[in-house]
């Protein structure tokens, strides 16, 4: 149907939005309604036109009317349609020229009112549009000098000559805009039309040109000498100097879309306790306000051509949480060394991209990470592998025991998305997930906590029909239950932790703040906030678990509360071959994974180490009952030496702690970018003699790095002397 009816495709919008980032419609759009609102819109525009023509005043008045306030209530509640019909042409200022075109052929067909007073009613029309396009001609001229080469946040840029934003309404909404000032234009004109008093027209076409002056002259205000911002240059030179005075050594580099900000917020922690001086840069304007809660300092710089002022500064290097296109400019910088840290390691092959081989090193979490490189062979030195640990892990409490015996066994069911591929061991929820929810649910001893991927469904819209039904499941499956429930208190606690914790973790922004506005707001931040935010994380997390009965089944989709409180309070993981898995077995509770790729168990084992210590689950979910079994008998736990063993394969030794290893391996490459700058410097001497001492460094950077690299060499066939 949509093949034949192009206007169908505009109104459903892309089924992939460019970034891989998944935006679902409003959940009042729909197809129907969208076709019923345009029909409704053109019907009032031929009611105006037939009215106009067949002096007919009544349907005039109704089409014009009709018109004018389904044009308001479109721009409020529909924007998917007027975007739609934009991209037809068909925009905010074509269809109100149109219904005011029509409006002056109603008033010179309607009888009673003097062809003389008709003209200076067009003429004032004309000059209305004529102010609305120079306001928004000056509102432009705002916007552009308002936007700064860079966006910052916990920094303090008060020396930009920063200040609030103008209203809304006349810098950014110009459809918004030309509906409202049109309102007493059309209302003085449509009661012209029914009273035949030209009066009425020009008393409203008089508010409404009085409107759009007074708009300009508010926008002026902004023009003022002393109200300007820093131009492009002096805005470069200040991040110059401020970097010079901070003197970064470590940034952490991201780019992404919307939904990937997850990627970089896990790290935040572990960046904010280096022993080094931190920096966050982005490339996307919109990330700034997607990076959590934390006082390290966030530089935004979009173009390429300024993201090269890093060079000259004191940065050494930079971790990558994740590849993407932009990753290549910033890796032409000769005087930063790059790690790539990722986002999460898993058995999948986005754990061992080939671009990896681009960066100086490759950070990873233990041994079995490192031999996957080696063995995808895809250009990764093993030399250039350096093993961390996995910071973030430390809030997760390691195995207790089993549950008590009278009380309920929790599982977390956190199935991964179905990811940019067709492969179907990619996620769960499709072939297995309903089988397993069911095979879970029918256990009366059981409290499920669903958490998908919050990206389920962004590509495959099975993955998201098969999330709904798994969702309806648990509330039918929470209906049949009974028992006591938390009094109205708990209610209140959570009400209070909320608000005292959204306090500290968002900033209240006005409708009509912008970059610059929020870069006033967001300047640095004053005592130990991340400190604070922890505790009111802490007390946030124990009053929702408390406002839950312990007998109830949750459904966690939001990003509160976190995937690691969630494994503290579950007995059980079942899980995809994603991250989840190997951060999971840093508590060494049981866990199950779900074999939806068609291989048979012992090939699916074999080839995927994340999954050696875990119980397989088909797609039947068959050996749900078992695993069951098992978590509440650990005499029944075959895989428990397993995991401990697993555990320290994937994530590395307790000691020393991964933080404490992170740092260090933080230190070693900050020296390795000090001593490239030394040959940098000794090379650009044209003296012979500062050039020997560069050839002598190298090569005995060289013989340094021989001496470190592990003997791997056969001792039978060594030469000795």
């Amino acid at each position: 149907m949509s093949a034949s009816f192009p206007v169908l495709r505009l109104f459903r919008g892309k089924q992939r939005p460019k970034g891989g980032t998944a935006r679902p419609a409003p959940p009042s759009f729909s197809v129907k309604h969208a076709l019923a609102l345009s029909v409704l819109l053109g019907a009032a525009l031929l009611a105006q036109l037939l009215g106009a023509l067949l002096a007919n005043t009544a349907l005039f008045v109704a089409g014009s009317s009709v018109g004018l306030l389904l044009d308001l209530y479109l721009v409020h509640r529909q924007p998917r349609l007027v975007a739609a019909l934009g991209r037809l042409r068909f925009d905010v200022t074509a269809r109100q020229l149109l219904r005011d075109a029509l409006i002056v052929v109603g008033l010179v067909r309607l009888p009673g009112i003097d062809p003389l007073e008709e003209q200076p009613l067009a003429l004032a029309l004309l000059a209305g549009y004529f102010l609305h396009f120079c306001c928004q001609a000056v509102a432009l001229l705002i916007r552009r000098r308002r936007t700064l080469p860079f966006v910052t946040r916990n920094i303090d840029a008060s020396a930009l000559r920063l200040s609030s934003a103008p209203p809304r309404l006349l810098a950014r909404q110009p459809s918004r805009r030309l509906l409202y000032f049109a309102l007493p234009a059309t209302a003085g004109l449509m009661a012209s039309a029914l009273t035949a008093e030209a009066l009425w027209g020009l008393l409203g076409v008089g508010v409404t040109l009085a409107l759009h002056l007074g708009g300009i002259l508010r926008l002026a205000a902004w023009l003022r000498p002393g109200a300007q911002p820093a131009n492009e240059q002096q805005a470069l030179e200040w991040l110059d100097r401020w970097l010079a005075e901070y003197r970064p050594t470590v940034a952490m580099y991201f780019s992404g879309g919307a939904a990937s900000a997850y990627q970089a917020n896990m790290w935040l922690s572990t960046l904010s306790a280096l022993e080094a001086r931190p920096l966050i840069v982005l490339r996307e304007r919109f990330m700034v306000q997607k990076i959590d809660a934390t006082d390290v300092p966030i530089v935004c710089i979009p173009k390429v051509a300024h993201l090269m002022r890093l060079e000259h500064s004191s940065l050494k290097m930079m971790l990558h949480p994740a590849n993407s296109g932009k990753t290549s400019q910033v890796l032409r910088i000769p005087s930063i060394k790059h790690a790539f840290i990722n986002h999460g390691e898993s058995d999948k092959l986005s754990s061992c991209n080939p671009y990896a081989k681009a960066y100086d090193e490759v950070w990873v979490a233990g041994r079995a990470a490192r031999d996957r490189y080696r063995l995808a062979d895809i250009g990764v030195d093993d030399r250039d592998v350096v093993e961390v640990g996995r910071p973030q892990l430390a809030p997760i409490r390691h195995y207790a025991g089993p549950p008590a015996a009278d009380g309920p066994v929790t599982v977390l069911y956190a199935p991964t998305w179905e990811g940019w591929t067709d492969d179907p061991g990619n996620t769960s929820v499709i072939l297995a997930g309903e089988n397993i929810v069911r095979a879970l649910l029918a256990d009366p001893k059981v409290r499920l906590l669903y958490k998908p991927h919050p990206m389920t469904g962004s590509v495959d819209p099975r993955a998201a029909r098969a999330n709904e039904r798994i969702q309806q499941m648990i509330a039918e499956a929470n209906a049949r239950r009974s028992g006591p429930r938390p009094g109205p208190e708990a209610a209140a606690e959570l009400a209070r932790r909320t608000a005292a914790l959204d306090e500290l973790t968002t900033t209240a922004f006005r409708p009509s703040a912008d970059e610059m506005e929020r870069m006033l707001l967001q300047s640095t931040p004053g005592g130990d906030r991340e400190a604070a935010v922890a505790a009111a994380t802490a007390a946030w997390e124990e009053a929702y678990w408390a406002s839950f009965p312990e007998w109830e089944h949750l459904v966690i989709t939001g990003p509160r509360p976190a995937l690691y409180t969630c494994f503290n309070r579950s007995d059980l993981l079942i899980s995809d071959v994603s991250s989840v898995v190997s951060d999971w077995l840093a508590s060494e509770k049981p866990y199950a994974v779900a074999n939806t790729s068609g291989l048979a168990e012992e090939e699916f084992r074999a080839g995927l180490p994340t999954v050696r210590a875990a119980t397989i689950l088909t797609p039947d979910a068959a050996g749900v009952p078992a695993l069951l079994d098992s978590v509440r008998d650990p005499s029944r736990d075959t895989m428990a030496r397993a995991r401990a063993e697993l555990k320290v394969h994937l994530l590395g030794p307790a000691d020393p702690p991964s933080i404490v290893r992170f740092d260090r391996a933080v230190a070693a490459l900050c020296a390795k970018a000090d001593r490239r700058r030394e040959l940098m410097a000794l090379r650009t001497d044209d003296a012979p003699a500062p050039r020997v001492a560069a050839e002598a460094a190298e090569a005995a950077e060289a013989a340094e790095a021989v001496q470190e690299q592990p003997d791997h060499s056969d001792p039978e066939n060594s030469l000795t002397t």
